[in-house]
């Protein structure tokens, strides 16, 4: 039956976007199933298929693997080419994804994910420059130590695929990560990114605490999406 990867609105789901890319770029084949933020609250419906009533969520046979990064090590054991084979781009690699996982709160709070809108941010707070700063110092320090052009050297891994939601982000509110700039357009030229941002502008839905939050971040200056 294959792997079934079920995840939310493409504008949106910045969790889910990561195993989707990861496994797009990888050639790893799955079938796609969308089951959109429909309102504020998706808990009870999302607990049909989710224990933790969340997305993304990997459907293996009897097997239902959930969270972003646990789908991300159930993979790993399964298929080449999740982590870099280079021992030190491994270690960075995996600690950077645990970083992303656990932390950029301000990050997530003040630039929530939309993918089809600019936006002109309200003044940053001191947590947002710093979650800023964190992301630009790791893009310059991975470019530069494993030689690019992905973050952990020549082959894309999971880690891209963890700060691809960021790399939407930092197109969206216009922020400065520095020499970390040429990863982003190189992320976002992706064919699996492409593929996310088309079908993002597609959506036609509009859940409201998300369009709440966005409007929370500053002020949309132009708005590609659909309806």
């Amino acid at each position: 039956m294959g792997y079934i990867l079920v995840t939310a609105n493409r504008n949106y789901s910045s969790w889910s976007l990561r195993p989707w890319v990861l496994m797009k770029a990888l050639g790893i084949e799955f079938s796609d199933r969308l089951e959109p933020f429909a309102k504020p609250d998706n808990f009870e419906e999302f607990r049909a298929f989710s224990p933790t009533g969340q997305v993304p969520v990997l459907i293996d046979g009897a097997e239902t693997v959930w969270d972003s990064l646990g789908i991300v090590l159930y993979l790993a054991q399964r298929h080449a080419g999740i982590w870099p084979e280079d021992a030190a781009a491994r270690s960075f690699a995996q600690c950077a994804v645990c970083e992303m996982h656990g932390g950029f709160a301000a990050l997530r709070n003040d630039c929530t994910m939309n993918v089809g809108v600019r936006v002109k941010p309200l003044p940053m707070r001191p947590a947002l420059l710093k979650d800023v700063a964190r992301v630009r110092e790791l893009f310059e320090t991975a470019l530069a130590r494993f030689g690019g052009p992905w973050l952990a050297g020549p082959e894309f891994t999971a880690l891209d695929a963890f700060y691809a939601p960021v790399a939407f982000r930092v197109r969206t509110y216009g922020l400065d990560v520095g020499a970390g700039q040429a990863w982003v357009d190189r992320v976002i030229a992706h064919p699996a990114m492409q593929q996310w941002e088309a079908e993002a502008l597609e959506e036609t839905w509009r859940e409201v605490s998300h369009e709440e939050d966005l409007l929370a971040c500053g002020a949309i200056i132009a708005d590609y999406r659909q309806g």
